[in-house]
């Protein structure tokens, strides 16, 4: 099966979360499954080139129409991790991947747009016909009607389209004017039945588009597939869902066990795994080597070494994450005889100035570490340092560092929300066997909730060590891997490919 996937993010060249590592861990277990797998995003300025192999220009002079002109681009093929990957060089004088950034550009939505038009002309241009093209959120959202609309008239119709949703908090609204300038008729899709915004009537909704005029619609969690079929959880988009349900499924994001694997990772000073401490005896080599990382990682932080645990988290700074609930679990770590460890960073200036604000405050507590800046060889570090990791989201579409910290041998402690609720299995009240348990839960977004279950690990930690090694053998054996979640993908495509499961009929639709 001939498959091309296209997206705004790619790890590990251009990473803004989690889409860049799911784009790159899906399409490499396809290809490894015997599948021809490519991929189109744009070419930034700021992307990490070092991580491209052989990089040529496919496409000298493509041309692509936006505002009722022609404009030229380049298209660049390069390899990644092995994979196949066109990036598209817009030469517009508007210089829309030529930024220094990712997102967070007034006009977003513009330079999406445009680059959604400019891949469909591409692949019409030279005239790849795949089975299956796979969008991702709303940045390439608008790939499905452009086809459906503009392409299949010019007998373009071989590829069936597959759209996936990371997160329905950022659904790419914006006039109907917008859909102009890439040759659509803007007007048109101002209804209802097509990409017209529920709540603003005006407003034309691109990430309801890839809902409505894909052949199948997938989320990143079986859980948060629930959640946005809710009022709470779809932002708008609830109705859109349930009419569509019937091409509609969560399906749980994998890990890259090739990059997140102890045994091998290239940035740590020394490799265990699981096998080194069996349940049935007293071998603590996987755990002096932890505490070896530990003893590194204190030291590279200036933390104090004592007997205590390291309590971390890795994220985004945005309202998503509970960056309130943060604030309030490293006071109470530090206050419970536990060390708080912070690697997070946000485009987001308030947020930003607040967290700079934080850090000053704690610079001279031993037992706090705050980071407020990426750094890859740091995160890997602090997975295999930490004791215990908390992801308290307010929401989590499916969530991969919860998954990460498992493979460390770092307890989850998780807000029980979409994917955090999939994956992450209290030790004390779950009704999985016990050998199936591999965290701490909690379910209500306040200080009382997130205390109750780092008390409840924190004592564990001190009092009842054995439990405590179980409870990192359970998290370590399991395989969150894209084996299973790529089977799933397949079978899908197959499935629509093979025998359509719907077409997309907006002109009957009406909620």
């Amino acid at each position: 099966m001939h498959i091309v996937h296209i997206a705004s993010e790619l790890a590990p060249l251009a990473k803004v979360g989690g889409l860049a590592d799911v784009v790159l861990g899906l399409s490499r277990e396809q290809s490894w499954k015997g599948h021809d797998v490519d991929i189109i995003i744009p070419k930034y300025d700021c992307m990490d080139s070092n991580a491209i192999r052989d990089l040529a220009v496919e496409y000298l002079d493509l041309m692509s129409f936006y505002q009722g002109e022609w404009h030229h681009n380049t298209v660049w093929i390069g390899w990644v991790e092995n994979l196949k990957v066109y990036f598209i060089e817009p030469h517009h004088p508007r210089h829309f991947f030529n930024r220094g950034c990712f997102y967070g550009c007034e006009d977003d939505i513009e330079r999406y747009l445009y680059f959604s038009r400019t891949a469909m002309e591409f692949l019409f241009k030279k005239q790849i016909q795949p089975d299956i093209i796979h969008l991702h959120d709303w940045q390439t959202a608008p790939v499905a009607p452009i086809y459906y609309d503009m392409y299949k008239a010019l007998a373009y119709t071989k590829p069936k389209i597959f759209f996936t949703i990371h997160n329905i908090e950022y659904q790419g609204k914006c006039a109907s004017s917008d859909l102009d300038r890439i040759g659509l008729n803007g007007a048109h899709y101002l209804a209802p039945g097509r990409l017209q915004d529920r709540y603003q009537p005006k407003t034309i909704n691109l990430l309801k588009g890839g809902i409505v005029y894909s052949d199948f619609v997938t989320t990143v969690s079986p859980n948060y597939a629930k959640e946005v079929k809710t009022p709470e959880g779809g932002r708008g988009l609830d109705t859109t869902l349930i009419k569509y349900e019937n091409k509609f499924l969560g399906i749980l994001n994998g890990i890259d066990y090739s990059y997140w694997n102890p045994e091998l990772d290239r940035y740590l000073p020394a490799h265990y795994s699981s096998r080194e401490m069996p349940a049935n005896k007293k071998d603590r080599n996987t755990l002096d080597k932890k505490a070896y990382i530990k003893k590194i990682l204190r030291e590279r932080l200036l933390l104090s070494e004592d007997h205590k645990p390291i309590i971390s988290c890795i994220t985004r700074l945005v309202p998503q994450k509970g960056i309130e609930l943060i604030k309030h679990a490293l006071s109470f770590t530090f206050e419970n005889n536990g060390q708080f460890v912070l690697l997070g960073s946000t485009q987001m200036p308030e947020i930003n100035a607040a967290f700079h604000q934080f850090k000053h405050k704690h610079m001279d507590n031993p037992n706090v570490s705050l980071t407020l800046h990426h750094q890859e060889e740091l995160a890997h570090l602090i997975f295999a340092a930490s004791d215990m990791f908390i992801v308290p989201s307010l929401f989590e579409p499916c969530g991969l560092t919860q998954m990460i910290a498992l493979k460390y041998g770092s307890i989850p402690i998780v807000r029980k929300t979409g994917g955090l609720a999939d994956t992450i299995f209290d030790i004390d009240h779950s009704d999985l066997p016990l050998d199936m348990r591999n965290g701490y839960t909690f379910e209500t977004p306040d200080n009382i909730g997130i205390e109750s279950a780092l008390k409840r690990a924190i004592d564990c930690w001190f009092h009842d060590p054995e439990k405590w090694r179980k409870l990192v053998i359970n998290g370590m054996n399991i395989d969150f891997s894209w084996n299973k979640p790529a089977d799933l993908y397949l079978e899908i495509y197959s499935k629509i490919v093979d025998n359509p499961l719907i077409k997309p009929s907006p002109l009957n639709y009406n909620i």
